[in-house]
């Protein structure tokens, strides 16, 4: 009969685990949030260092993830084991969680999760999660600099496509913006959305973004890259306008992929007249 009763706590406990990871995989934040106790403590890959506590600290950490995961990247239970006692019950995981790229590059590479759960009121809640990365041997600054220029590549693409959801993707909810136009900064994703949706409806036509030199430096969960941005954008005369400028770009690592936390962009100014120039273009 305890045996009995072990097994089905134990299969409920797999029962939430599994629902969990299949509500995260769809941005569904209310079930990701509903088995977990108000006084939750989530020891997370990125900051902050002593943890996320409590449900509304919990419920605000996710958002990023969800756009990390609708670029693309995966979050599957590769293997999945609990153990249950009579009140108190935990579980650890290991699942396939990055981007296609970066898991093609490097297939064994998991997600450690474990987590505590305790019954209340005769239901399994989780009262703590503890999640990682097992630490390269060595830093790979050369796979560090490509994943910083595929993202890159992806908003590219987004611009092309004007897929304003992709090129918010990789951008950080307290992303601290320096745009060309007034005012001096944009605060968070929704007003650097506002930017890049008035950037995409620039002209009639298509609207085309490269950096054609751009340099990237990376060192563990900070990344730099800078270059001069070329923009084009097709008039109504079916001709193309195309400006430069200056873009310098800051990222923090997030999981296993990268969040864009400051952007800061210019035109030289001219120091004659005091306007800035948007017609100059790079020597030869």
């Amino acid at each position: 009969m305890v045996v009995q009763k072990q097994r089905d706590d134990e299969q409920l406990v797999t029962d939430l685990v599994e629902r969990w990871a299949a509500a995260i995989r769809a941005g569904d934040l209310s079930s990701v949030l509903a088995d977990h106790a108000e006084d939750i403590v989530m020891f997370d890959v990125p900051p902050p260092q002593d943890g996320v506590r409590g449900i509304d600290a919990y419920r605000d950490s996710w958002p990023p993830f969800f756009r990390w995961l609708a670029g693309g990247a995966l979050f599957e239970i590769v293997d999945l084991q609990v153990t249950a006692g009579v009140d108190v019950a935990f579980a650890h995981v290991l699942l396939r969680c990055g981007s296609p790229e970066d898991l093609a590059r490097r297939p064994d590479h998991r997600l450690r999760i474990t987590l505590g759960l305790r019954k209340e009121a005769g239901r399994w809640v989780v009262a703590h999660e503890h999640h990682s990365f097992p630490l390269a041997e060595a830093p790979d600054g050369t796979a560090t600099e490509r994943e910083i220029r595929s993202l890159h590549e992806r908003w590219f693409d987004c611009t092309a496509a004007a897929d304003l959801d992709g090129l918010m993707g990789n951008i950080a909810d307290d992303v601290v913006s320096y745009e060309h136009i007034t005012p001096l900064q944009y605060v968070g994703l929704a007003q650097v959305r506002q930017v890049c949706a008035a950037g995409l409806d620039a002209g009639p036509g298509d609207v085309t973004w490269q950096v054609p030199e751009m340099s990237v430096v990376a060192n563990d969960d900070l990344a730099v890259a800078w270059g001069l941005n070329r923009v084009r954008v097709q008039g109504p005369d079916g001709q193309s306008a195309e400006t430069w400028s200056r873009g310098t770009r800051v990222f923090r690592r997030a999981g296993d992929d990268w969040l864009m936390v400051h952007q800061h962009l210019s035109y030289p100014c001219d120091p004659q007249s005091g306007v800035a120039r948007a017609d100059l273009k790079p020597g030869p």
